[in-house]
């Protein structure tokens, strides 16, 4: 953990505005611009990028990637330019909490990945790297966006090792448990050989 320089009410302040940014449903705001209906009645039901592609629609899955991205990478950039890196870790996780659970949508929201992935490459840009680089080989093997982010998720502290970063270790572990979580019915699918390739409408 990065050591402790910013005001507690300035951190509540900093948390309350990412989780904010991280609730907004960026997936189901542009399915419904683009005339693709509800996406939670879709595929899976999740609001993320992988399933906007379901619905074949995949200049709209892209805009849902960058935009859900976005939401990890700005609340991290702002909360380090204007407080510091204390924040800019609190900041990511509220966000990507946020995603996960929106007070906009009854606090059921995405998976995370997309969110996830945006905050490190913001949070220190080799670590993000390495990241996507991990994602993007497992589903270019297997076409399986969840195996990609587990596989991701999983690797990360060995990333941040590797890289010297020990101070994001115990925000990558507490993400990686996360995504585990939100990925629980993913990994029953995964162990029964059901789980669904990207590109499947």
């Amino acid at each position: 953990m990065p050591d402790i320089t910013t005001a507690p009410m300035l951190l509540v302040l900093a948390a309350l505005a990412a989780y904010l940014l991280g609730s907004v449903p960026f997936g189901l705001v542009i399915a419904r611009l683009f005339g693709l209906g509800d996406i939670r009645n879709i595929g899976s039901g999740n609001i993320g990028a992988t399933n906007v592609l379901r619905t074949g629609n995949r200049f709209a899955a892209f805009l849902t990637l960058i935009l859900d991205a976005g939401k990890g990478g700005i609340a991290v950039f702002i909360a380090r330019m204007t407080l510091g890196e204390d924040a800019a870790q609190l900041a990511g996780f509220m966000a990507f909490l946020g995603h996960c659970y929106p007070v906009f949508l009854g606090f059921k929201g995405g998976k995370g990945v997309a969110t996830w992935l945006g905050t490190l490459l913001v949070l220190a840009w080799p670590l993000g790297l390495a990241a996507c680089a991990t994602w993007l080989v497992v589903v270019a093997a297997t076409r399986i966006s969840s195996l990609g982010g587990l596989v991701s998720a999983a690797l990360s502290p060995l990333w941040a090792w590797l890289f010297g970063l020990p101070a994001t270790l115990a925000l990558l572990g507490a993400l990686a448990l996360l995504i585990f979580l939100r990925h629980r019915h993913n990994i029953t699918r995964l162990i029964a050989g059901t789980e669904p390739r990207v590109g499947k409408k």
